[in-house]
C-alpha cells in the first residue's frame, strides 16, 4: 500500500497485552497513536464456537508502513493466528491525517 492513511486492527486477551502491543507500535513508529477497546468477541476457532472478553487495539498509520506494522504485530503477538485487518481512511481532518504520516514514519 502506498499514500493515504490507514487504521489497522488487532484484537488481545487482556488489557495488558493489548497495552503493550499499542506501546510497542507506537513507540517503533510504525503507528502515530492506537485505541483500546473493551469488546465480546465470538468466533469459531479448533471447531467450537467460542465467546470471549478480548481489547480491539486500532492503529491509525500512514498507508506505506502497513508491511513493517503487519510483520511487527506478527512477531510479537501472542495469539497463533492474530487478526490483523487493514481499513483505509477515506477522509478526515487534514491536519490530523498530515500528524499521522509525521509520527508514523
Amino acid at each position: 500500500m502506498s499514500g493515504g492513511q490507514v487504521i489497522v486492527t488487532t484484537t488481545a486477551g487482556s488489557e495488558a497485552v493489548a497495552r503493550e502491543l499499542a506501546a510497542g507500535v507506537v513507540a517503533a513508529r510504525l503507528g502515530a497513536c492506537a485505541q483500546l477497546v473493551p469488546i465480546t468477541s465470538v468466533y469459531r476457532w479448533e471447531g467450537e464456537v467460542r465467546t470471549d472478553a478480548e481489547w480491539r487495539v486500532e492503529i491509525k498509520t500512514a498507508a506505506d508502513r502497513v508491511e513493517a506494522l503487519t510483520a511487527h504485530l506478527s512477531a510479537v503477538h501472542p495469539y497463533d493466528l492474530p487478526e490483523i485487518v487493514v481499513t483505509p481512511i477515506v477522509g478526515g481532518s487534514a491536519d490530523y491525517l498530515t500528524w499521522v504520516d509525521a509520527e508514523s514514519g
